[in-house]
């Protein structure tokens, strides 16, 4: 079993660059299904859901190169295969093969996607806007069949306002006959930026990242070339590290408008920060004069679910107790327990968490529950005295590319080992 080995108590320094966003790119590679000749996609990180989603393009007979983070997808000769299990399984988002496909064959057969696990995250706002677009939607034996004879515009409502419910609905909708309006959609930037893609394609759409969407329905859509946007999740993540352990560092590759509410909080906890066109420095931080703060998370541009777990490892710096509200995924709480393993005073509430500091933390084996909670253990690695071992690292693979070459090059101390594991750990695992 493959864990990291992390020795703490390093100050880092230096430059490190942001990937392009892990939440684009699960979208933008199943988009390019839509197209009739091949479409480029530049910056998209080397993390294992991109290379999941390779293979699943290439099983439905899609040409794939992917290297040096540019994919170039020829789509011309894709087929509507059913993909009921296999790497559908793998990840989440492989939910948006349903609008893709739907949009370009008619029908779709899905596996129910994996990803991780954060309590209930039903598609039932996916599956309204499909059928409201015409298709008859069944679940048989664990896989969501899709078809429609045609599909046809429509005005759909969502009663949340769903990342994945708005992009799957625009993947379905850019092919279909006539208007549909998007109403109360999701904000985010990565929506933006499959906006972009699909008008880049062809696509008639207006309003991408406000609450109303517009498209109108072409016939075809062709190739194109394409950069993602920078993520804005690893460009939190690092600069919550540089808070905590940064001797000075420079964050390169960010978009700081979507940083805006990290920043402001940061701030109000005590952080200094410098803000350039497309990077922003953090100078090093007093520990000392950090102060406890209440984060409650909302959809963009509120605080963002995917950064509280992160955040509350610089909580059990900060004098006094932080409170953090979730009011996305209220089963994103587990990395709580790891984080007590190493020391920190802190206990959930219902759908809060409450950190009391400053605490110092120590080294321990702990366990990445998911993607942002093996974010938060590695940060809180990096801050602890002594070793700390993370098991389960495959979840924080799937979001973070070369982790460790960056951490590195800034000074830290940490390392990829294979340990053996006995036959009694491993039913426990």
């Amino acid at each position: 079993m493959d864990v990291y080995k992390i020795t703490g108590e390093n100050r880092l320094k230096g430059t490190i660059k942001v990937s392009g966003a892990k939440n684009s790119a699960v979208a933008l590679i199943p988009a390019s299904i839509l197209a009739s000749s091949p479409v480029t996609i530049g910056g998209i990180p080397e993390i294992s859901d991109a290379w999941t989603l390779k293979a699943l393009l290439e099983e439905i007979g899609g040409e794939v190169s992917f290297e040096d983070g540019k994919m170039v997808i020829d789509p011309s000769e894709m087929v509507a295969l059913p993909l009921p299990n296999g790497n559908v399984k793998k990840l989440r988002a492989s939910y948006y093969l349903m609008g893709a496909m739907l949009g370009r064959f008619k029908k779709a057969v899905i596996g129910l996607p994996g990803g991780c696990f954060l309590g209930p995250r039903p598609i039932d706002q996916h599956i309204k806007g499909f059928e409201a677009l015409g298709a008859k939607i069944t679940n048989e034996h664990g896989a969501i069949y899709l078809r429609a004879d045609e599909l046809i515009g429509a005005k759909i409502y969502l009663d949340v306002a769903s990342v994945g419910a708005t992009i799957n609905i625009m993947l379905a909708a850019v092919r279909a006959k006539g208007r549909t309006i998007i109403e109360n959609a999701a904000k985010e930037p990565e929506i933006i930026d499959v906006a972009t893609l699909l008008t880049n394609m062809g696509a008639n759409i207006k309003g991408a990242g406000t609450s109303v969407i517009r498209i109108d329905g072409v016939d075809e859509l062709h190739g194109t070339e394409h950069t993602i946007i920078p993520d804005r999740i690893e460009a939190a993540t690092f600069m919550i590290m540089a808070a905590a352990v940064g001797d000075g560092i420079t964050i390169d590759n960010v978009i700081p408008l979507h940083l805006e509410a990290i920043t402001a909080k940061l701030r109000e906890m005590g952080v200094k920060i410098e803000i350039g066109d497309e990077s922003i420095y953090i100078p090093k931080t007093d520990l000392a004069k950090l102060q406890a703060v209440d984060v409650k998370t909302l959809v963009y541009p509120g605080f963002p679910t995917d950064i509280q777990q992160p955040l509350s490892v610089l909580m059990t710096q900060a004098l006094g107790s932080s409170k953090v509200t979730d009011t996305i995924y209220s089963a994103r709480f587990k990395h709580i327990d790891e984080l007590r393993r190493m020391n920190a005073n802190a206990r959930v509430e219902g759908n809060t968490a409450i950190i009391t500091g400053p605490n110092e933390l120590h080294g321990s084996t702990v366990t990445a529950t998911d993607l942002r909670a093996g974010a938060a253990l590695v940060l809180a690695g990096l801050l602890a005295e002594g070793v700390t071992e993370i098991h389960d690292i495959y979840h924080i693979e799937r979001g973070y590319s070369s982790l460790i070459e960056k951490l590195r090059d800034l000074g830290a101390d940490i390392r990829r080992e294979t340990i053996m594991v006995g036959a009694g750990e491993l039913k426990e695992k």
